[in-house]
């Protein structure tokens, strides 16, 4: 390797399993430089977070990150680890600083068929990763208060909209968006449609959303039509535009093999679907990819925390680990293809096939075997799944 990845660790299970994979498949194979940040909640307490930030900005100079799934902290997580405060999401913070799309796509293997028939490709969700509710303000509103939507321009004067008049007790939640961050969102989904060669989709709610969403779906227009049309009309590939409660149905319908992009909480939910739907968040790619073609592969699963505490007690688990693997395996594709290093990209191409050969062969793990049509089905512990895949990737190398 030339230059280093950054390389972000994280919590509970997963970080258990990310030394396996760098013990058992990747140091003895490959020269792995990475430039290495602690993004364990423990960790992020005690630098105030700023660790996460200093990960992102480190991303920005290398080009290409590779996440370890990391907890964001609840009321009993900061008991728990007895946190100064209840950090925010590492992954929203590593985002915004990016000001990246969230590409995500499952991992396909025969033997496991999607819950919904027609579905024979993957289907990508390409994911905005700015604003909405994840940079919400909340707040509770007494009975009798009057809520107001306030805008107090550059030259003082102020504009005022009414968002309920409070007769009894409630709640209010504001949003933004920023129309720099939606035009990147835009170009970020149609240069990875023509890099996929597939049709796009963006679907949002503008009828009932008619200044909110409908920016979004006329932000797109503009960009497609003035730099996108001529480029999609050569690659044989089509965008459209529909409403996401249609294109619900038409995803359902449809064989897949093409890129969905979402709002980012739309995204967040509809990732989770697709996933599910294909067999398990466990078998999901997931990619952040900025604008000035900066990238962060992660896995798309939380912490496993359930198998954490199994860990703890000495107890073995059958933790899925091939999400986890995946992002390793498309950070390294990725700094080989940067770096002009082919036979790190062919080498990740081997991991993956590898993986997926274990897999086909009947050797799993037991969320897996659940889901598997194999009749001669061998569930394994988390270790022994991935030094099965070492036995294959072998094999392929020599």
């Amino acid at each position: 390797m030339k230059t280093p990845l950054v390389e972000m660790d994280g919590d509970e299970m997963t970080r258990i399993i990310w030394k396996m994979i760098k013990d058992i498949l990747l140091t003895p194979y490959i020269d792995l430089k990475t430039e290495y940040y602690d993004l364990g909640l423990k960790h992020r307490d005690e630098t105030g977070d700023q660790v996460t930030v200093d990960s992102a900005e480190a991303t920005k100079k290398y080009g290409v990150a590779v996440k370890c799934a990391t907890i964001t902290p609840n009321a009993d997580r900061v008991k728990e680890y007895d946190l100064k405060e209840m950090w925010k999401s590492p992954n929203g913070t590593i985002r915004a600083i990016l000001d990246g799309t969230v590409f995500r796509a499952p991992i396909l293997v025969d033997s496991i068929s999607p819950f919904v028939k027609p579905w024979k490709k993957p289907i990508t969700i390409a994911r905005h990763a700015y604003g909405d509710v994840y940079k919400d303000v909340e707040t509770r509103v007494p009975a009798g208060a009057k809520a107001e939507l306030v805008v107090t321009k550059a030259d003082g004067s102020e504009e005022r909209k009414l968002i309920h008049d409070f007769k009894g007790d409630g709640i209010i939640q504001g949003m933004h968006n920023l129309d720099g961050s939606i035009a990147s969102f835009a170009r970020a989904c149609f240069n990875f449609a023509l890099d996929q060669k597939q049709d796009l989709w963006f679907a949002t709610k503008d009828t009932i959303s008619k200044q909110y969403d409908h920016r979004f779906k006329d932000i797109f227009a503009e960009i497609f039509e003035a730099e996108y049309k001529e480029k999609f009309a050569r690659a044989g590939i089509e965008y459209f535009y529909t409403l996401i409660d249609d294109a619900v149905a038409r995803v359902v319908r449809s064989e897949g093999g093409f890129i969905w992009a979402c709002k980012n909480y739309d995204g967040d939910v509809m990732s989770d679907m697709v996933a599910t739907a294909f067999g398990s968040l466990a078998m999901m790619t997931s990619v952040l990819v900025s604008p000035d073609g900066v990238y962060e592969y992660e896995a798309a699963h939380g912490t496993v925390q359930r198998h954490y505490y199994k860990h703890l007690k000495g107890e073995k688990t059958s933790t899925n680990s091939m999400a986890t693997l995946f992002a390793w395996t498309g950070a390294l594709r990725k700094r080989g293809e940067l770096d002009s290093l082919p036979a790190l990209t062919q080498f990740a191409d081997q991991l993956e096939k590898a993986s997926i050969q274990t897999i086909e062969d009947g050797v799993m793990t037991g969320d897996l075997a659940a889901l598997s049509s194999l009749s001669n089905k061998q569930t394994v512990d988390t270790e022994a799944f991935l030094r099965e895949i070492q036995v294959r990737l072998n094999r392929l190398l020599a």
